[in-house]
Protein backbone atom coordinates (compact mmCIF):
# COMPACT_ATOMS: atom_id res chain seq x y z
CA UNK A 1 0.00 0.00 0.00
CA UNK A 2 1.03 3.61 -0.55
CA UNK A 3 3.33 2.70 -3.43
CA UNK A 4 3.38 3.88 -7.03
CA UNK A 5 3.20 1.34 -9.81
CA UNK A 6 4.49 1.88 -13.33
CA UNK A 7 3.32 -0.04 -16.36
CA UNK A 8 3.66 0.34 -20.10
CA UNK A 9 0.72 1.52 -22.18
CA UNK A 10 0.16 -2.01 -23.51
CA UNK A 11 0.70 -3.92 -20.26
CA UNK A 12 -2.56 -4.96 -18.54
CA UNK A 13 -3.15 -4.52 -14.84
CA UNK A 14 -2.22 -7.53 -12.72
CA UNK A 15 -2.83 -6.36 -9.13
CA UNK A 16 -5.57 -4.36 -7.44
CA UNK A 17 -4.82 -0.61 -7.37
CA UNK A 18 -6.67 1.63 -4.94
CA UNK A 19 -6.30 4.79 -7.07
CA UNK A 20 -5.35 5.35 -10.69
CA UNK A 21 -4.27 8.95 -11.23
CA UNK A 22 -4.86 9.92 -14.87
CA UNK A 23 -2.71 12.91 -15.77
CA UNK A 24 -0.19 14.13 -18.30
CA UNK A 25 1.86 15.66 -15.49
CA UNK A 26 5.19 13.98 -14.73
CA UNK A 27 4.18 13.25 -11.14
CA UNK A 28 1.21 13.20 -8.79
CA UNK A 29 1.02 16.58 -6.97
CA UNK A 30 2.93 16.47 -3.70
CA UNK A 31 0.02 17.07 -1.31
CA UNK A 32 -2.10 14.45 -3.08
CA UNK A 33 0.80 12.00 -3.00
CA UNK A 34 1.18 12.69 0.72
CA UNK A 35 -2.51 11.93 1.20
CA UNK A 36 -2.05 8.55 -0.51
CA UNK A 37 0.86 7.72 1.78
CA UNK A 38 -1.02 8.76 4.92
CA UNK A 39 -4.05 6.68 3.98
CA UNK A 40 -1.85 3.79 2.79
CA UNK A 41 -3.39 3.81 -0.67
CA UNK A 42 -1.69 2.13 -3.58
CA UNK A 43 -1.74 4.29 -6.68
CA UNK A 44 -0.72 4.30 -10.32
CA UNK A 45 0.18 7.40 -12.35
CA UNK A 46 -1.08 6.88 -15.89
CA UNK A 47 -0.94 9.28 -18.87
CA UNK A 48 -4.34 10.41 -20.13
CA UNK A 49 -3.76 8.87 -23.53
CA UNK A 50 -3.23 5.47 -21.88
CA UNK A 51 -6.57 5.39 -20.06
CA UNK A 52 -7.57 2.32 -22.10
CA UNK A 53 -5.21 0.29 -19.89
CA UNK A 54 -7.89 0.58 -17.19
CA UNK A 55 -10.35 -1.24 -19.42
CA UNK A 56 -8.11 -4.32 -19.57
CA UNK A 57 -9.01 -5.13 -15.95
CA UNK A 58 -11.49 -2.61 -14.47
CA UNK A 59 -12.15 -5.07 -11.67
CA UNK A 60 -8.63 -4.35 -10.38
CA UNK A 61 -9.26 -0.59 -10.05
CA UNK A 62 -10.67 0.96 -6.89
CA UNK A 63 -11.25 4.50 -8.11
CA UNK A 64 -9.89 6.90 -10.74
CA UNK A 65 -8.77 10.51 -10.35
CA UNK A 66 -8.64 12.50 -13.59
CA UNK A 67 -6.41 15.58 -13.36
CA UNK A 68 -7.77 18.04 -15.93
CA UNK A 69 -5.82 21.07 -14.69
CA UNK A 70 -4.04 22.91 -17.50
CA UNK A 71 -5.36 20.67 -20.28
CA UNK A 72 -4.60 21.70 -23.83
CA UNK A 73 -7.41 21.77 -26.45
CA UNK A 74 -6.63 18.29 -27.79
CA UNK A 75 -6.80 16.78 -24.30
CA UNK A 76 -10.02 18.65 -23.52
CA UNK A 77 -11.64 17.07 -26.56
CA UNK A 78 -10.67 13.61 -25.27
CA UNK A 79 -11.88 14.22 -21.73
CA UNK A 80 -15.51 13.40 -22.46
CA UNK A 81 -14.56 10.10 -24.07
CA UNK A 82 -12.40 9.19 -21.09
CA UNK A 83 -15.17 9.93 -18.58
CA UNK A 84 -17.72 8.02 -20.62
CA UNK A 85 -15.38 5.04 -20.91
CA UNK A 86 -14.94 4.97 -17.13
CA UNK A 87 -18.70 5.24 -16.67
CA UNK A 88 -19.26 2.20 -18.86
CA UNK A 89 -16.97 0.20 -16.59
CA UNK A 90 -18.87 1.42 -13.50
CA UNK A 91 -15.80 3.06 -12.00
CA UNK A 92 -16.13 5.76 -9.36
CA UNK A 93 -14.24 8.76 -10.72
CA UNK A 94 -13.03 12.07 -9.29
CA UNK A 95 -12.34 14.95 -11.68
CA UNK A 96 -9.91 17.70 -10.65
CA UNK A 97 -10.05 20.85 -12.76
CA UNK A 98 -7.97 23.13 -10.50
CA UNK A 99 -6.14 21.88 -7.44
CA UNK A 100 -6.30 25.25 -5.72
CA UNK A 101 -9.98 25.63 -6.55
CA UNK A 102 -13.00 23.36 -5.89
CA UNK A 103 -12.41 19.68 -6.56
CA UNK A 104 -15.34 18.28 -8.46
CA UNK A 105 -16.14 14.71 -7.55
CA UNK A 106 -18.66 12.32 -8.92
CA UNK A 107 -19.53 8.65 -8.59
CA UNK A 108 -20.38 6.90 -11.82
CA UNK A 109 -21.31 3.61 -10.13
CA UNK A 110 -25.03 2.91 -10.73
CA UNK A 111 -27.24 2.67 -7.69
CA UNK A 112 -30.29 0.54 -7.08
CA UNK A 113 -32.28 3.63 -6.20
CA UNK A 114 -30.43 6.66 -7.51
CA UNK A 115 -27.24 8.27 -8.70
CA UNK A 116 -25.28 10.47 -6.35
CA UNK A 117 -22.59 12.98 -7.23
CA UNK A 118 -21.20 15.90 -5.31
CA UNK A 119 -21.76 19.51 -6.31
CA UNK A 120 -19.11 22.04 -7.26
CA UNK A 121 -18.37 23.37 -3.77
CA UNK A 122 -14.86 23.60 -2.38
CA UNK A 123 -13.44 20.28 -1.23
CA UNK A 124 -10.54 19.88 1.18
CA UNK A 125 -8.02 17.04 1.06
CA UNK A 126 -9.99 15.40 3.86
CA UNK A 127 -13.12 15.54 1.71
CA UNK A 128 -11.16 14.20 -1.25
CA UNK A 129 -9.97 11.36 0.95
CA UNK A 130 -13.55 10.65 2.00
CA UNK A 131 -14.66 10.47 -1.63
CA UNK A 132 -11.87 8.02 -2.39
CA UNK A 133 -12.79 5.87 0.61
CA UNK A 134 -16.46 5.83 -0.39
CA UNK A 135 -15.59 4.76 -3.94
CA UNK A 136 -13.26 2.06 -2.60
CA UNK A 137 -15.88 0.79 -0.17
CA UNK A 138 -18.47 0.66 -2.95
CA UNK A 139 -16.06 -1.14 -5.25
CA UNK A 140 -14.86 -3.70 -2.76
CA UNK A 141 -18.32 -4.44 -1.40
CA UNK A 142 -19.75 -4.39 -4.94
CA UNK A 143 -22.26 -1.92 -3.62
CA UNK A 144 -24.27 0.30 -5.92
CA UNK A 145 -22.88 3.65 -4.87
CA UNK A 146 -24.22 6.25 -2.49
CA UNK A 147 -27.97 6.02 -2.16
CA UNK A 148 -30.54 8.42 -0.85
CA UNK A 149 -32.94 7.51 1.93
CA UNK A 150 -36.17 6.14 0.43
CA UNK A 151 -39.24 8.36 0.75
CA UNK A 152 -41.40 7.79 3.81
CA UNK A 153 -44.42 6.67 1.79
CA UNK A 154 -43.93 3.56 -0.30
CA UNK A 155 -44.91 3.41 -3.94
CA UNK A 156 -47.19 0.66 -5.17
CA UNK A 157 -44.21 -1.31 -6.48
CA UNK A 158 -42.33 -0.94 -3.19
CA UNK A 159 -45.35 -2.18 -1.30
CA UNK A 160 -45.47 -5.20 -3.57
CA UNK A 161 -41.77 -5.82 -3.05
CA UNK A 162 -42.05 -5.65 0.75
CA UNK A 163 -45.23 -7.68 1.05
CA UNK A 164 -44.39 -10.91 2.88
CA UNK A 165 -46.97 -12.88 0.94
CA UNK A 166 -45.73 -11.84 -2.47
CA UNK A 167 -44.12 -14.52 -4.63
CA UNK A 168 -40.48 -13.52 -5.38
CA UNK A 169 -40.86 -14.30 -9.08
CA UNK A 170 -44.04 -12.23 -9.28
CA UNK A 171 -42.37 -9.32 -7.51
CA UNK A 172 -39.34 -9.46 -9.82
CA UNK A 173 -41.51 -9.55 -12.95
CA UNK A 174 -43.67 -6.68 -11.69
CA UNK A 175 -40.62 -4.60 -10.88
CA UNK A 176 -39.11 -5.26 -14.30
CA UNK A 177 -42.38 -4.49 -16.11
CA UNK A 178 -42.78 -1.27 -14.14
CA UNK A 179 -39.20 -0.18 -14.79
CA UNK A 180 -39.49 -0.94 -18.50
CA UNK A 181 -42.73 1.03 -18.76
CA UNK A 182 -41.28 3.98 -16.86
CA UNK A 183 -38.24 4.07 -19.13
CA UNK A 184 -40.42 3.79 -22.22
CA UNK A 185 -42.54 6.73 -21.08
CA UNK A 186 -39.42 8.72 -20.18
CA UNK A 187 -38.12 8.10 -23.69
CA UNK A 188 -41.35 9.44 -25.14
CA UNK A 189 -41.11 12.56 -22.97
CA UNK A 190 -37.53 13.14 -24.05
CA UNK A 191 -38.53 12.91 -27.71
CA UNK A 192 -41.09 15.63 -27.07
CA UNK A 193 -38.12 17.95 -26.51
CA UNK A 194 -36.78 17.22 -30.00
CA UNK A 195 -37.99 19.33 -32.93
CA UNK A 196 -41.27 18.03 -34.31
CA UNK A 197 -40.20 19.17 -37.78
CA UNK A 198 -37.09 20.67 -39.32
CA UNK A 199 -37.45 24.28 -40.55
CA UNK A 200 -36.25 23.64 -44.10
CA UNK A 201 -36.37 26.44 -46.64
CA UNK A 202 -35.12 27.08 -50.17
CA UNK A 203 -31.68 28.10 -48.93
CA UNK A 204 -31.09 25.40 -46.29
CA UNK A 205 -32.25 21.81 -45.91
CA UNK A 206 -31.73 19.82 -42.71
CA UNK A 207 -31.88 16.10 -41.96
CA UNK A 208 -31.38 14.32 -38.63
CA UNK A 209 -31.03 10.86 -37.10
CA UNK A 210 -31.60 10.16 -33.40
CA UNK A 211 -31.03 6.60 -32.11
CA UNK A 212 -30.76 6.16 -28.32
CA UNK A 213 -28.63 3.32 -26.97
CA UNK A 214 -31.44 2.57 -24.52
CA UNK A 215 -34.99 3.82 -23.98
CA UNK A 216 -33.63 7.28 -23.25
CA UNK A 217 -30.60 9.08 -24.64
CA UNK A 218 -27.70 11.20 -23.46
CA UNK A 219 -27.86 13.07 -26.79
CA UNK A 220 -30.13 15.92 -27.75
CA UNK A 221 -30.33 18.19 -30.79
CA UNK A 222 -32.34 21.09 -32.09
CA UNK A 223 -32.77 23.09 -35.29
CA UNK A 224 -34.59 26.39 -34.85
CA UNK A 225 -35.53 29.38 -36.97
CA UNK A 226 -34.35 32.39 -34.96
CA UNK A 227 -35.61 35.05 -37.35
CA UNK A 228 -36.17 35.46 -41.07
CA UNK A 229 -32.46 35.41 -41.76
CA UNK A 230 -30.90 33.14 -39.13
CA UNK A 231 -31.10 29.51 -38.07
CA UNK A 232 -29.51 27.99 -35.00
CA UNK A 233 -28.77 24.29 -34.63
CA UNK A 234 -26.75 22.06 -32.32
CA UNK A 235 -26.02 18.63 -30.92
CA UNK A 236 -25.30 18.19 -27.20
CA UNK A 237 -24.05 14.97 -25.64
CA UNK A 238 -24.15 14.34 -21.88
CA UNK A 239 -21.35 12.14 -20.59
CA UNK A 240 -22.84 8.67 -20.15
CA UNK A 241 -26.29 7.60 -21.20
CA UNK A 242 -29.52 6.20 -19.72
CA UNK A 243 -31.68 8.19 -17.30
CA UNK A 244 -29.17 10.51 -15.53
CA UNK A 245 -27.74 11.70 -18.85
CA UNK A 246 -31.24 12.04 -20.33
CA UNK A 247 -32.27 14.32 -17.48
CA UNK A 248 -29.29 16.55 -18.20
CA UNK A 249 -30.24 16.79 -21.89
CA UNK A 250 -33.61 18.21 -20.91
CA UNK A 251 -31.86 20.82 -18.76
CA UNK A 252 -29.59 21.66 -21.69
CA UNK A 253 -32.56 22.09 -24.03
CA UNK A 254 -34.25 24.49 -21.62
CA UNK A 255 -31.04 26.37 -20.81
CA UNK A 256 -29.91 26.80 -24.43
CA UNK A 257 -30.71 30.42 -25.33
CA UNK A 258 -30.18 31.53 -28.93
CA UNK A 259 -31.44 35.11 -28.54
CA UNK A 260 -32.75 37.62 -26.01
CA UNK A 261 -35.62 40.10 -26.23
CA UNK A 262 -34.76 43.76 -25.64
CA UNK A 263 -37.89 45.95 -25.29
CA UNK A 264 -39.32 45.91 -28.80
CA UNK A 265 -36.30 44.34 -30.42
CA UNK A 266 -34.05 41.33 -29.90
CA UNK A 267 -30.41 40.32 -30.01
CA UNK A 268 -29.12 37.08 -31.50
CA UNK A 269 -26.41 35.53 -29.36
CA UNK A 270 -23.18 34.66 -31.19
CA UNK A 271 -22.29 30.94 -30.85
CA UNK A 272 -19.47 31.43 -28.33
CA UNK A 273 -21.89 33.33 -26.09
CA UNK A 274 -24.54 30.61 -26.47
CA UNK A 275 -22.07 27.93 -25.37
CA UNK A 276 -20.50 30.10 -22.68
CA UNK A 277 -23.87 30.95 -21.15
CA UNK A 278 -24.84 27.29 -21.13
CA UNK A 279 -21.60 26.41 -19.34
CA UNK A 280 -22.27 29.06 -16.68
CA UNK A 281 -25.81 27.78 -16.15
CA UNK A 282 -24.63 24.21 -15.72
CA UNK A 283 -21.96 25.18 -13.20
CA UNK A 284 -24.24 27.63 -11.40
CA UNK A 285 -26.94 24.99 -11.05
CA UNK A 286 -24.52 22.71 -9.12
CA UNK A 287 -26.08 19.71 -10.78
CA UNK A 288 -26.03 16.57 -8.66
CA UNK A 289 -26.41 14.20 -11.58
CA UNK A 290 -24.38 13.77 -14.77
CA UNK A 291 -22.90 17.26 -14.85
CA UNK A 292 -20.63 17.10 -17.90
CA UNK A 293 -21.59 17.49 -21.52
CA UNK A 294 -20.23 18.33 -24.96
CA UNK A 295 -21.90 20.55 -27.52
CA UNK A 296 -21.46 22.03 -30.97
CA UNK A 297 -23.65 25.03 -31.77
CA UNK A 298 -23.93 26.63 -35.22
CA UNK A 299 -25.55 29.83 -36.46
CA UNK A 300 -26.39 30.07 -40.16
CA UNK A 301 -27.25 33.24 -42.05
CA UNK A 302 -29.41 31.83 -44.84
CA UNK A 303 -29.10 34.99 -46.93
CA UNK A 304 -25.31 35.28 -46.96
CA UNK A 305 -24.60 31.57 -46.23
CA UNK A 306 -22.15 32.55 -43.51
CA UNK A 307 -21.80 29.83 -40.87
CA UNK A 308 -20.52 30.72 -37.39
CA UNK A 309 -19.95 28.01 -34.81
CA UNK A 310 -18.52 27.22 -31.39
CA UNK A 311 -17.95 23.90 -29.68
CA UNK A 312 -17.43 22.57 -26.17
CA UNK A 313 -15.45 19.34 -26.16
CA UNK A 314 -17.57 17.99 -29.01
CA UNK A 315 -16.36 16.29 -32.21
CA UNK A 316 -15.56 18.84 -34.90
CA UNK A 317 -18.25 19.44 -37.54
CA UNK A 318 -17.43 18.05 -40.99
CA UNK A 319 -17.69 20.13 -44.17
CA UNK A 320 -18.32 18.38 -47.48
CA UNK A 321 -17.57 20.51 -50.54
CA UNK A 322 -17.92 19.02 -53.99
CA UNK A 323 -14.66 18.02 -55.61
CA UNK A 324 -12.77 18.28 -52.31
CA UNK A 325 -12.07 15.82 -49.49
CA UNK A 326 -14.10 16.19 -46.27
CA UNK A 327 -12.77 18.82 -43.90
CA UNK A 328 -12.93 19.12 -40.11
CA UNK A 329 -13.89 22.62 -38.94
CA UNK A 330 -11.72 23.06 -35.87
CA UNK A 331 -12.13 25.44 -32.97
CA UNK A 332 -11.24 25.33 -29.28
CA UNK A 333 -13.63 24.67 -26.42
CA UNK A 334 -13.62 22.70 -23.15
CA UNK A 335 -16.31 20.41 -21.79
CA UNK A 336 -19.49 22.00 -20.43
CA UNK A 337 -19.92 22.00 -16.67
CA UNK A 338 -16.26 21.48 -15.76
CA UNK A 339 -14.36 24.79 -15.88
CA UNK A 340 -16.11 27.86 -14.49
CA UNK A 341 -13.63 30.13 -16.30
CA UNK A 342 -13.71 28.20 -19.58
CA UNK A 343 -13.41 30.20 -22.79
CA UNK A 344 -14.97 29.07 -26.03
CA UNK A 345 -13.57 30.11 -29.37
CA UNK A 346 -15.77 31.06 -32.30
CA UNK A 347 -15.12 30.61 -35.99
CA UNK A 348 -16.90 31.69 -39.16
CA UNK A 349 -16.77 30.14 -42.61
CA UNK A 350 -18.36 31.20 -45.88
CA UNK A 351 -20.43 28.37 -47.25
CA UNK A 352 -21.00 27.87 -50.97
CA UNK A 353 -24.12 26.54 -52.72
CA UNK A 354 -24.04 22.75 -52.57
CA UNK A 355 -21.96 22.61 -49.37
CA UNK A 356 -22.98 20.04 -46.78
CA UNK A 357 -22.26 20.11 -43.06
CA UNK A 358 -22.44 17.18 -40.64
CA UNK A 359 -22.70 17.36 -36.85
CA UNK A 360 -22.50 14.08 -34.95
CA UNK A 361 -22.32 12.74 -31.41
CA UNK A 362 -19.46 10.54 -30.25
CA UNK A 363 -21.58 7.44 -30.85
CA UNK A 364 -20.95 8.02 -34.56
CA UNK A 365 -17.30 8.94 -34.20
CA UNK A 366 -15.94 5.50 -35.12
CA UNK A 367 -17.88 5.66 -38.39
CA UNK A 368 -16.51 9.10 -39.28
CA UNK A 369 -12.82 8.67 -38.52
CA UNK A 370 -10.16 8.59 -35.85
CA UNK A 371 -7.18 10.59 -34.64
CA UNK A 372 -3.89 8.91 -35.61
CA UNK A 373 -0.77 9.80 -33.63
CA UNK A 374 1.61 11.77 -35.83
CA UNK A 375 -0.86 11.92 -38.72
CA UNK A 376 -3.86 13.81 -37.43
CA UNK A 377 -7.48 12.94 -38.08
CA UNK A 378 -8.12 10.27 -40.69
CA UNK A 379 -11.58 9.82 -42.22
CA UNK A 380 -12.96 6.34 -42.79
CA UNK A 381 -13.20 5.01 -46.32
CA UNK A 382 -17.00 5.11 -46.04
CA UNK A 383 -16.95 8.85 -45.37
CA UNK A 384 -14.42 9.51 -48.13
CA UNK A 385 -16.73 7.82 -50.64
CA UNK A 386 -19.53 10.20 -49.60
CA UNK A 387 -17.68 13.37 -50.56
CA UNK A 388 -20.13 14.20 -53.37
CA UNK A 389 -23.29 12.65 -51.87
CA UNK A 390 -26.24 14.75 -50.74
CA UNK A 391 -26.58 15.34 -47.03
CA UNK A 392 -29.60 13.04 -46.96
CA UNK A 393 -27.55 10.27 -48.54
CA UNK A 394 -24.69 10.86 -46.10
CA UNK A 395 -26.94 10.66 -43.06
CA UNK A 396 -28.83 7.65 -44.41
CA UNK A 397 -25.64 5.74 -45.21
CA UNK A 398 -24.05 6.39 -41.84
CA UNK A 399 -27.27 5.39 -40.13
CA UNK A 400 -27.39 2.14 -42.09
CA UNK A 401 -23.73 1.37 -41.31
CA UNK A 402 -24.45 1.96 -37.64
CA UNK A 403 -27.45 -0.36 -37.73
CA UNK A 404 -25.36 -3.09 -39.35
CA UNK A 405 -22.66 -2.97 -36.67
CA UNK A 406 -22.68 -5.98 -34.36
CA UNK A 407 -21.49 -4.35 -31.13
CA UNK A 408 -21.66 -5.91 -27.66
CA UNK A 409 -24.24 -4.18 -25.44
CA UNK A 410 -21.52 -2.47 -23.38
CA UNK A 411 -20.17 -0.74 -26.51
CA UNK A 412 -23.49 0.55 -27.89
CA UNK A 413 -23.76 4.32 -27.58
CA UNK A 414 -26.32 6.97 -28.41
CA UNK A 415 -26.17 7.84 -32.11
CA UNK A 416 -27.18 11.28 -33.37
CA UNK A 417 -26.55 13.07 -36.66
CA UNK A 418 -27.64 16.51 -37.83
CA UNK A 419 -26.93 17.41 -41.43
CA UNK A 420 -27.25 20.65 -43.41
CA UNK A 421 -27.13 21.31 -47.16
CA UNK A 422 -27.21 24.83 -48.54
CA UNK A 423 -28.50 25.78 -51.97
Amino acid sequence: MGKTQTISRTEPLTDFVDVIYLSDKSAVPGHVRKLFRQKKLSYLLLPLEDYAVIRTRPDLVGTVIVDAEGMDPVQEQKLGRILESLERDNLGTILISQLERPVRSFSLVPSDSSFSMSNNQTMSLDMLSARIQVNLADRKKQNSGITFRPPASLSAIEKLRTASSADPATVANSLMDNLTEQLRLAGLVQRDFLPSHLPNCDEAQFVATFIPAEWVSGDIYDVARIDEQHMGFYIADAVGHAMPAALLTIFIKQAMAMRETLDNSYRIFPPQEVVGNLNKKMIGQKLSGYQFATCCYCLLNIKTLQLTFARAGHPYPILFRKGQPPLQLETRGALLGVFDSAEFAQRSIQLEPGDRLLLYSDGAEALVGQLIDGEGFRFTEDVLTMRDATITEIVDRLTKINEDRNLPPSEVDDFTLVGLQVS
